[in-house]
């Protein structure tokens, strides 16, 4: 069972994502905290797995409540939940420690799957998300590097590279499949044929791995 803390200053959005998360049967919340600052002395109390933490909170914000964490209950999984998504809180919750960002207007279905990621030791991104870290840190690739990304992409087919360009793009699952006309499941497929062939834990690394490649959809 994957043991959750929920730290968000209104108690209506707590509620809600409690309810979500109880549709899973493999994940409950065990703690509540209106703050950062609870929400570290939760973790540090109880046996936690996973801390959903909002980014505005009094006291200590989330951002600074993740940094903590990483001190005091280095075992616990951090994801950042907000509506605030901002390139600098993105890239400061990852330099953190965070195990992932999520956009509060991220489906049910994808809060369930990121907890779960960020359980199994992944980082996980809103769809949202992922193009303005790709978008920061491939910038100015090292030619070196470059072909090394490109020597990586080769085994995929043409299909498979352009799926993954979408994605680079920052598009979920859901949008790649209207984009190129297949089912969402078929786009998950592709996915896991992309991560397995480019040797990639995860759809943000395949992303960034197609920036570094130069591969753009639009090409």
């Amino acid at each position: 069972m994957i043991r959750v803390l929920v730290a968000d200053d209104e108690p209506l959005i707590r509620a809600g994502i409690r309810q979500i998360l109880a549709s899973a049967e493999d994940i409950e919340v065990v703690a509540e905290a209106a703050d950062g600052r609870e929400a570290v002395d939760l973790a540090r109390a109880r046996a936690i797995d996973v801390a959903l933490l909002d980014i505005r909170m009094p006291v200590l914000d989330g951002l600074g409540a993740l940094a903590e964490l990483g001190r005091v209950a280095p075992s616990v999984r951090a994801l950042v939940l907000t509506t605030f998504g901002e390139r600098d809180n993105v890239l400061r919750a990852l330099a953190d420690g965070g195990a992932g960002f999520l956009l509060k207007d991220t489906a049910p279905g994808e809060l369930i799957r990121a907890v779960r990621a960020a359980a199994a030791g992944h980082a996980f991104l809103s769809p949202g998300v992922t193009r303005h870290v790709v978008d920061t840190l491939a910038i100015g690739v090292e030619p070196a590097r470059r072909a090394s990304a490109r020597q990586r992409l080769a085994a995929l087919s043409s299909r498979e590279s352009e799926v993954l360009a979408l994605l680079g793009e920052g598009l979920s699952n859901a949008d790649v499949g209207r984009r190129i006309h297949v089912s969402e499941a078929t786009v998950k497929t592709y996915v896991s044929r992309i991560l397995a062939k480019t040797q990639c834990d995860n759809r943000v690394q395949a992303a960034l791995l197609a920036r570094d490649a130069g591969l753009d959809a639009d090409s």
